[in-house]
């Protein structure tokens, strides 16, 4: 919103959310309607209202493309232009990018019922294109030019154009994120080519449908942030630098304000002495990039084949939401497409991809997805596969140079390899220090027990991280019950004997306070009492079919922790986390090398509970639980000496 909003601000359908579309579709009935009556009469139907709705299909496609595109291309960071932050409040601010395709629809078909010369177009006529160039290059570029100088005085800018200016990293699709009435202005302009090429007889479909991808490409190039147009165009042709602008060119604007206006052909800054001299100097060095070695890569992989429109990469809309919270109408149907995509994605990926890239201070870190799903991981068909895979991504981690390698989710798994001692095994000089964040895990887990806790029930399978959770709980005093006898007795096997006594073997699950794994079942949460709390360890939550199976009792986050402020450029959350919270595994990353640990944790190597809360508290990582977002008062620790 702008910082003074004027009249006509908000867009007519602001309050409708997604049934907005719904306007478009009886006039898409109809139009379709139309047409087939017109050719069972043996009549030319008319194309222009026909298109209408594949050509708006088309452009919500295309535009999501150049999200991904872009996204993909910022997280590499090569070619990157601005380097500074993107938020959750611009991915809020930016997320009804698809009003303006919306408009045009609409406006197509109330413009093509009413005037006549817009109707019986033919497919395609050369003259109509001559136009159009024409046009677009003089009245539309000069008239946009001076409207963009005046949308920067004072009085404008406060009540309208701000509104777009409040993105300073730009993605493609802060390109359309205006008010309505300065978006309103623009249409007007954009259908001086078009009404004149209907005007004059020289319009079709074709040429009318390809002006507005044409406006669309120019738009979200100029604010992908990344640069990609080829210097050898401007060395065929130098007059082409007056005539097209480029990525570095329009960013500029966005980071001086008072420069480079025009809309995409820059000769009109140059005629009136409003080009920034930083313009070509700019776009050689993002040009020529330079690659930004990580220091921490997260090692993480898909889940569902919902995950896969989640990611960062995906829709941005989902990507800003926990993942179990985007299970709305929009996001299932979106099913449709999801399970090609998964698949697609599987077939086609051997290695894992960036994702994700931020920084804190001077720590760079990025976020790597493993192109495998969670039942591939615990397939036996698929399990080999996923194996190489994932011992691929660690040589490139430190081909890459990081210092750091979290292994999260199912990447750490003990049968495919042995919580990541596997790699040191084979590669003892390996320089990447492998972190399987079971330290950090254990600190986060304890610190969701409800103060005044003196016994615990634990359940699951025997890992390193329910040992060295027992080990802490018995530590502070905590009586561990374990209905399970094979792992009581290889607990027993793994504490000290001083602390067997708070170890025992019950067959009551009475317990108020549930550590649980993977894979607890629903019947099984049923045994528990009115106001249990389910305190997971594992990086998966626990629920029931359709979320928490039990009204009555309290489910907890997995381990987690708040990331610091200082953290930047997070604006896709992880997984089924809220906004702003890292799983204690990829924080465990962080940490160990802001501290310069020199050894490894994986396989049997821990670095110690304690000092791994306390690293990362000093580091600006705040307590998290889901149940009050971040751990107040009312529940902290069960042991305050973690704390300490």
């Amino acid at each position: 919103m702008a910082s003074k909003p004027g009249p006509l601000t908000r867009w007519p359908w602001h309050d409708m959310g997604n049934y907005k579309y719904a306007l478009v579709a009886p006039w898409a009935a109809y139009s379709t309607y139309r047409f087939a009556a017109a050719t069972a009469r043996g009549e030319e139907g008319d194309l222009l209202s026909l298109f209408v709705l594949p050509t708006l299909l088309f452009r919500l496609l295309y535009t999501q493309l150049w999200i991904s595109v872009s996204r993909h291309q910022t997280a590499r960071s090569k070619h990157r232009i601005v380097s500074k932050s993107l938020d959750f409040d611009q991915v809020d601010r930016e997320r009804n990018w698809d009003d303006q395709i919306i408009l045009t629809a609409l406006l197509f078909y109330v413009v093509n019922s009413v005037a006549p010369m817009t109707q019986g177009l033919p497919w395609w006529n050369p003259k109509g294109m001559v136009l159009t160039v024409l046009l677009h290059l003089g009245p539309v570029e000069f008239l946009y030019y001076w409207f963009h100088r005046a949308l920067h005085h004072h009085y404008l800018y406060s009540r309208y154009h701000s509104h777009h200016h409040a993105s300073i990293v730009t993605e493609p699709v802060t390109s359309v994120i205006h008010p309505f009435a300065e978006e309103a202005v623009y249409f007007g302009l954009f259908a001086i080519p078009l009404l004149t090429m209907m005007a004059t007889g020289t319009g079709s479909v074709a040429m009318s449908n390809a002006y507005l991808i044409y406006i669309d490409f120019m738009n979200y190039l100029g604010h992908c942030n990344f640069e990609l147009v080829p210097k050898l165009l401007f060395d065929l042709f130098p007059p082409l630098k007056y005539l097209m602008y480029t990525p570095s060119f329009h960013s500029l604007h966005h980071t001086q304000f008072r420069t480079n206006y025009s809309l995409f052909v820059p000769f009109y800054d140059y005629v009136y002495g409003t080009m920034d001299k930083s313009s070509d100097d700019l776009y050689e060095r993002t040009l020529h990039g330079r690659e930004e070695a990580p220091d921490v890569v997260h090692l993480t992989h898909l889940t569902t084949p919902g995950s896969l429109l989640h990611l960062r990469l995906g829709f941005a809309s989902l990507a800003s939401a926990p993942l179990r919270s985007s299970s709305s109408a929009a996001a299932s149907a979106l099913a449709v497409v999801e399970r090609p995509l998964a698949a697609l994605a599987s077939l086609l990926g051997r290695t894992a991809f960036r994702c994700e890239a931020n920084r804190m201070g001077k720590l760079s870190t990025e976020t790597w997805v493993v192109p495998r799903y969670s039942s591939q991981y615990t397939s036996k068909k698929d399990g080999h596969a996923v194996s190489r895979v994932v011992e691929r991504a660690v040589a490139d981690a430190e081909a890459s140079g990081a210092a750091v390698l979290t292994l999260g989710l199912l990447n750490q798994g003990y049968e495919l390899n042995r919580n990541g001692e596997l790699y040191v095994i084979r590669k003892p000089e390996l320089k990447t220090k492998i972190v399987d964040g079971t330290s950090l895990a254990v600190a986060a887990v304890l610190h969701m027990i409800p103060r005044g806790a003196n016994d615990v029930l634990l359940l699951g399978k025997e890992c390193k991280v329910v040992s060295v959770l027992a080990q802490a709980l018995c530590e502070r005093d905590i009586q561990v019950r374990v209905v399970d006898a094979d792992l009581h007795e290889a607990l027993r096997r793994q504490i000290g004997p001083e602390l067997r006594g708070r170890l025992a073997l019950s067959c009551s699950y009475s317990s108020k306070v549930w550590l649980v794994g993977d894979g607890l079942t629903e019947r099984e949460q049923e045994r528990a009492a009115p106001g249990t709390h389910f305190v997971p360890y594992s990086q998966f939550p626990v629920t029931g079919d359709g979320g928490d199976a039990r009204a009555d009792c309290v489910y907890h986050s997995t381990p987690a922790l708040v990331a610091p402020e200082s953290y930047e450029n997070l604006h896709a959350c992880e997984n089924w986390l809220a906004r702003r919270v890292m799983s204690a595994w990829r924080a465990a990353g962080i940490v160990h090398a802001l501290e310069r640990w020199p050894g490894h944790e994986c396989g049997d190597a821990v670095t110690g509970v304690d000092k791994a809360w306390r690293a990362a508290l000093a580091h600006g990582f705040r307590p998290y639980d889901a149940v009050h977002h971040a751990v107040d008062e009312a529940v902290k620790p069960c042991g305050d000496a973690i704390a300490k």
